[in-house]
């Protein structure tokens, strides 16, 4: 056991040493987000008749934080290992592949909610959400960040340089994270648009996430469990069976 411990140690780290750059300034992006979209739409959009958009955006603007830096953790540290010829160091280490899927996934999955407390402690000055079912908000925000990071992983197993891994961010995990609900409710967009929203796996981590805020989604948060759940343990799979084998690390 204490293997993966060392492993996770030396991933938390490697982010808190540079913590103004991995969790402060995600947090002040999350904030202009919020001063921007809340000044402008504050006075013009309630969403589920009762609830003010300024309080609706800080639940999705949480989760995107958390999506976005557990995703980054993961995947940065293996791209930077592999480049600089570091990762040869863990190869050495008679670590099992599920020593190294514990430490990757659960140092992002810190570092995701390190962020979100930030973001949520700081957007409390703006408005304070409710907490309806603070059992969904824990399930979502823990199953959304082990997601992001384990897509991270396979991420950085799969890029060879930093350019390959900011096309995966930029053309798949950034576009999903947007267009997944985090800036408004999918039930004001048109019938299509509601359909493609439906595709996003990505909406049912945000939409489940602000059901334990408020007590309503777009759809039932046992749908969006078993979805983001299911989502999970694909990836997941994936990503063992990618350490196992050593793809892409041992040659």
């Amino acid at each position: 056991m204490r293997g993966w411990q060392t492993l996770f140690y030396k991933e938390v780290l490697r982010f808190w040493k540079v913590s103004f750059q991995t969790v402060a300034a995600p947090v002040l992006t999350s904030v202009l987000y919020l001063l921007v979209f809340g000044h402008v739409l504050e006075d013009h959009v309630l969403v589920y008749d009762r609830i003010s958009y300024t309080a609706f955006l800080i639940p999705g603007l949480v989760m995107m934080s958390v999506l976005q830096n557990a995703f980054a953790n993961s995947s940065s540290s293996i791209v930077q290992s592999k480049i600089m010829g570091s990762m040869v160091f863990i190869l050495l280490t008679p670590l099992s592949h599920w020593a190294w899927f514990a430490a990757y996934v659960g140092s992002s999955v810190l570092r995701g909610l390190l962020v979100g407390l930030g973001v949520f402690i700081v957007t409390l000055f703006f408005a304070v959400p409710e907490f309806a079912a603070p059992l969904w908000i824990v399930t979502f925000v823990l199953l959304g960040a082990a997601l992001l990071g384990t897509l991270g992983v396979i991420a950085g197993l799969w890029a060879d340089k930093f350019d390959q891994m900011a096309a995966f961010q930029n053309f798949l995990i950034m576009p999903m994270t947007f267009l997944s609900g985090v800036f408004y409710s999918i039930g004001s967009l048109p019938p299509f648009w509601q359909t493609v929203s439906h595709l996003n796996p990505f909406f049912y981590m945000i939409d489940g996430f602000r059901y334990g805020f408020f007590g309503q989604s777009d759809v039932s948060p046992w749908t969006s469990l078993a979805i983001v759940g299911g989502a999970w343990l694909a990836v997941s799979a994936l990503a063992v069976h990618l350490l196992r084998t050593g793809y892409k690390i041992r040659h």
